[in-house]
């Protein structure tokens, strides 16, 4: 199963570059093609090396010590030192919602960060699988690839934006004088930040599944994780983030969808595989 996830995520990664160099082409033949290359890198090393800091800041959170949260801190390092990775700096949010993420640029400069919500809503066997779902994300290094996926797909969005743009306002010069530029420009202006949205989503769900994986495998037990799902959802539905541009851009780091309601259509954009899909493959899992 894992191997499968891994595969499927270098696969849709795929998918997404060739839709921003196809795009980058189309926008403007080799040159096109360079520009959006160059804007990616950037954007993607603006992303490894600061968007910890961004995304903890957002939410306010505080890094704790040992000697501030024993029993927190406790299960953190347990998990790290079962999945052998170094002890991640540990944060706590001052929410009354119930969640958590893991956030970083390596295993090394890592961190998980929870809100006061779920501590207050799940025992310590719950706690400890989320944990280790957290772990598992640094280890896999989950918070990169979300990243790169993240930044390619809001280069492509950036570019469409563009492109409506250049439709009012009589395309993009040497395009049109080629003719076809007309469609060419509403294929990129609607179809492919749509296409690049699903994409980026299905990696988010595909990691999902290989966290809560790679999760139950560290302590060899799936029952935490999987009650801890159940508790988050229903918490969810009462306690929810309000969305907003900040928040919908860093929801797939957060172990379950943050805003309450996401379901039928619009499961595709969801960040996050259906509760009772993970549920039902952590219990059929054996140890």
């Amino acid at each position: 199963m894992a191997i499968g996830n891994q595969i499927r995520t270098v696969v849709l990664l795929g998918l997404l570059t060739g839709l921003l160099l196809w795009v980058g082409n189309l926008l403007g033949g080799m040159q096109g093609l360079t520009i959006a290359l160059i804007f990616a890198i950037v954007m993607n090393f603006g992303a490894y090396w600061f968007s910890d800091k961004i995304v903890l800041a957002m939410y306010r959170a505080k890094e704790v010590k040992e000697s501030e949260e024993p029993e927190l801190y406790k299960i953190v390092g347990e998990v790290a030192h079962l999945a052998e990775i170094p002890m991640p700096k540990v944060y706590i949010i001052n929410a009354p919602f119930s969640n958590a993420f893991a956030t970083g640029r390596s295993p090394k400069k890592a961190a998980v960060a929870v809100t006061r919500g779920i501590m207050d809503l799940l025992n310590k066997d719950e706690l400890k699988g989320v944990i280790a779902h957290e772990i598992s994300h640094i280890r896999n290094r989950d918070t990169l690839i979300q990243a790169v996926a993240a930044t390619i797909a809001g280069v492509i969005s950036y570019v469409a934006f563009m492109a409506r743009w250049a439709a009012i306002f009589g395309g993009f010069g040497g395009r049109d004088r080629r003719g076809g530029g007309g469609l060419e420009l509403i294929v990129l202006a609607i179809l492919t930040p749509i296409l690049a949205a699903i994409i980026q989503m299905a990696i988010s769900r595909s990691r999902e599944f290989l966290a809560d994986e790679s999760g139950a495998k560290i302590l060899h037990n799936g029952y935490g994780l999987a009650s801890a799902l159940e508790k988050l959802e229903n918490s969810t539905n009462k306690i929810s983030l309000r969305p907003n541009s900040q928040t919908q851009t860093t929801a797939h780091l957060f172990i379950t969808n943050p805003f309450r309601g996401r379901g039928g259509f619009l499961k595709i954009f969801s960040t996050h595989p259906l509760t009772k899909e993970r549920v039902k493959r952590l219990r059929a899992m054996n140890f």
